[in-house]
């Protein structure tokens, strides 16, 4: 686990290989009981956890402004991960499925204790952030996030999600 300084807050980002309980993450995420809340993300989709910061800024910025998008704020900083305006799409695409074995968690300002049960809540290995970039399906983040050939030449993949991210209220 890492913590990470965004806009006077953290961000504590945790990721999971070979998760055994998505389904039950999923059922208790949709129905509003999962304690602590967390974000959950398809980390085969985050290159990097600049994208993540990203989106944890618009996540944090909407929050001060009561404008999220989303019913709670760590559904928005999934929401966020995305490049598309759609919020049903975004959840499904960025979140997690019944199948996912690979996870990265997220919590705003979260104490030990709260990070010790997301530990616990998560039936799966944790690993260095480090390994994110490896194990990225860079086949599904450019079809996902549109990012051709030739851009994907040029830039990293974690810059483009990040510009996508960024821009994609302005478009």
């Amino acid at each position: 686990m890492k913590v990470f300084d965004v806009n006077e807050n953290t961000l504590s980002l945790a990721l999971f290989i070979d998760v055994t309980n998505s389904k039950d993450l999923l059922e208790s995420m949709q129905a509003g009981t999962m304690e602590p809340e967390v974000a959950l993300v398809n980390a085969s989709l985050i290159p990097d956890v600049f994208p993540v910061l990203a989106a944890a800024h618009k996540t944090l910025i909407a929050k001060s402004r009561d404008s999220l998008t989303t019913k709670t704020l760590h559904s928005e900083l999934v929401y966020n991960c995305s490049g598309s305006k759609h919020i049903t799409e975004s959840l499904k695409r960025c979140g997690i499925s019944e199948n996912t074995t690979y996870i990265l968690a997220g919590r705003f300002n979260a104490s030990g204790d709260e990070m010790k049960s997301i530990d616990k809540l998560i039936n799966g290995k944790e690993i260095d952030l480090e390994e994110l970039e490896g194990r990225a399906n860079q086949a599904q983040i450019q079809k996902h996030y549109k990012i051709s050939g030739l851009e994907a030449g040029i830039s990293s993949l974690a810059d483009a999600i990040t510009c996508r991210i960024a821009a994609r209220d302005a478009l």
